[in-house]
Parts: C-alpha cells; structure tokens; sequence
C-alpha cells in the first residue's frame, strides 16, 4: 500500500529554495555595491583649460620621445632612437635578410 503524500512538503521546497536565492542576491549585492569613501583628494576632476594644459604638456613629452636619442639602459646598451630612424634601421635589416 502507498502512502499518501504530502503537498507541503514540495512547497516548503520551493519556499527554501527562493530564500535562498534571496540570500545570495543580498550577499551579492553587498559585496559589490560601491561605497563612499570620502571625496577624492588625489588627480580627479579638472576644467576644461587643466584638462587642455595636461593633454598639451602629455604631448609634448610624447613628440620629445619620438624625435629625440636617449639612453634607456646605458649598461644593457639600450637606446632610445627617434622613429624615423628606427624605421630606416629596422627597413636596412630587413633588406639585408
């Protein structure tokens, strides 16, 4: 003979099953919510004419890089070679291969 079954039993499954999906929303949702720290104090929100004055020093130093010779590692022999002339080096060594 059968028993017969119990309908609470799938329910309280079910009701198990979204508390604990719940559980980890709010577990998840606490891990990566932002917090406040504070206001910023390093680098953060400039004007229009810091942002402007940054962007023309930033490429000022890049068009010094590429147009200028350096040592970048005067004991490993490393330099630093304006591109122009790395391209003729590099075009050289490859012609020769």
């Amino acid at each position: 003979m059968s028993e017969p079954t119990s309908k609470s039993a799938p329910l309280v499954s079910v009701f198990a099953i979204f508390a604990l999906f719940a559980l980890f929303l709010l577990v998840i949702h606490y891990v990566y919510e932002p917090r406040e720290t504070g206001p910023f104090t390093g680098d953060g929100l400039h004007t229009t004419e810091q942002r402007k004055e940054n962007l023309t020093k930033l490429r000022a130093e890049h068009t010094a890089q590429a147009t200028s010779y350096a040592w970048i590692d005067q004991k490993a022999g490393t330099v630093q070679l304006p591109i122009d002339r790395a391209e003729e080096l590099t075009l050289q060594h490859y012609a020769q291969k």
